[in-house]
């Protein structure tokens, strides 16, 4: 991305002013994003050719400048709008490292392409541009880049520094889930019955959720902050049900369960194995999205280069997914719940994309009605069986009559996932999505 400008201190003059029309009755995004008490806030006024100009009132620092005017007040003629907007974000530009960060904060505020032409930039990474350069900084400063336009970042979640640490976190921890239910199985078909197969068991299946763990702490899956109890609490719930659910539901329906019904393991390895597609895939998408951040003119430009990219990722994921999936149904002779696995997986991955660039109410909202809608179709047939409720188990029935006990994962998952991409997709493609988890 190429400067346009020349670094200054901080009350140079800008380029010469772009006429900004504002419509009648609409708000001014200049003064929401200056801010209405801010030294030198914003002013759009009546131009010489009755158009709306941007200006401002000169402040410099934190403190106001002698005779800035107010919001009600018109900006001088050679008023310098980049400087108010420089005042409200004081902070932010002087801890950025990159004008990529400014840029992406920008828009979390609401900055448009549109509105950054109130500040007489084309766009808002041309305007963050400037906001960077103009900040003093010494020049024993070895934070900054010398060129953004050609500083490619790191990706922020499992930003890997070295060539061990790359190891780690893309190719040993991924693998560590599906070697553990791998031979946690194949103890188990050696295992005599008893107390001891029990204990095994217990112990397997803590070891797997202890690995899957360490892979959402460390590497491309990372979140800046921890998943809140309803996400964990409905993820355990639909990788149980996953395993568990399907035998379990078919035995209520006939009258069950009388003794212990059928496990699924070959979908328990199937997604264990997928953890490492899983990893690369979020690799795959969080670095290619900072890459073209970095070399994007514009927000419209970036959304539209990073929106193929998250659903191409998906798709990466979702082909490898089904083929672990009958890869372990074929090792172990049991055909996996294919739909219910490939909607699962989809669902937790792009939750879990969510949750890595800071957004927590859409996957909670989508993981947890999920959960919600097995639990209530187990719980209704369940139900059923008490006096004068047979009523309740009618629909689950009838659906699983028709499509078997199968169908209701799948279609619990697939609607919430297909609900959480329509989300996601402009969720993701924000520049704000992709800065530094510190900088959101």
């Amino acid at each position: 991305m190429t400067t346009h400008h020349a670094p200054g201190p901080l009350d140079a003059a800008s380029r010469p002013a772009q006429p900004a029309h504002t419509g009648p009755g609409e708000p001014d995004p200049v003064r929401n994003l200056a801010g209405p008490g801010a030294p030198g806030a914003l002013y759009a006024g009546p131009g010489p050719s009755g158009d709306t100009a941007a200006g401002s009132a000169s402040g410099t620092g934190d403190s106001p400048a002698q005779g800035s005017g107010g919001p009600g007040t018109a900006a001088p003629p050679g008023g310098d709008p980049v400087k108010a907007l420089m005042h409200r974000h004081r902070e932010l530009c002087a801890r950025a490292v990159d004008p990529l960060e400014i840029a992406a904060a920008l828009e979390a505020h609401g900055m448009t392409d549109r509105t950054a032409a109130h500040f007489r930039h084309r766009d808002v990474f041309s305007l963050a541009e400037e906001m960077y350069a103009r900040v003093p900084r010494h020049s024993s400063d070895r934070s900054a880049p010398p060129a953004f336009a050609h500083a490619v970042p790191e990706p922020v979640a499992g930003a890997a520094a070295s060539g061990p640490s790359r190891l780690l976190t893309l190719v040993l921890l991924p693998a560590l889930p599906g070697a553990l239910c791998a031979g946690l199985l194949a103890g188990l078909a050696q295992a005599p019955p008893g107390r001891a197969r029990t204990l095994a068991v217990v112990a397997g299946v803590l070891a797997v959720l202890s690995a899957v763990q360490l892979c959402l702490r460390h590497g491309p899956l990372r979140s800046p902050r921890p998943a809140g109890v309803a996400v964990r609490l409905a993820t355990l719930w639909l990788l149980g049900y996953a395993v568990l659910g399907d035998g379990l539901l078919d035995a209520a329906v006939r009258g069950g369960p009388d003794r212990l019904w059928p496990v699924d393991t070959a979908t328990a390895l199937g997604l264990a194995l997928a953890v490492w597609p899983a990893v690369l895939c979020a690799r795959l998408f969080t670095g290619g999205a900072r890459r073209r951040l970095a070399r994007s003119r514009g927000l419209g430009e970036f959304a539209a280069a990073t929106r193929p990219l998250l659903l191409a990722s998906l798709t990466c994921y979702l082909a490898a997914l089904a083929g672990l999936l009958a890869l372990a149904g074929a090792a172990l002779g049991a055909p996996p719940a294919l739909g219910g696995a490939g909607a699962l997986g989809a669902l937790l991955l792009l939750a879990r994309l969510l949750l890595v660039h800071g957004h927590r109410a859409m996957p909670t909202v989508a993981l947890a009605t999920a959960a919600g809608v097995e639990l209530a179709v187990l719980c209704s047939v369940l139900a059923s069986r008490l006096p004068g409720c047979g009523f309740l188990a009618v629909p689950a029935e009838t659906l699983i009559e028709v499509c078997g006990a199968e169908a209701v994962p799948t279609l619990a998952c697939a609607v919430a996932a297909f609900a959480l991409l329509g989300r996601a997709v402009p969720a993701l493609s924000r520049a704000s999505a992709h800065t530094d988890p510190g900088t959101r």
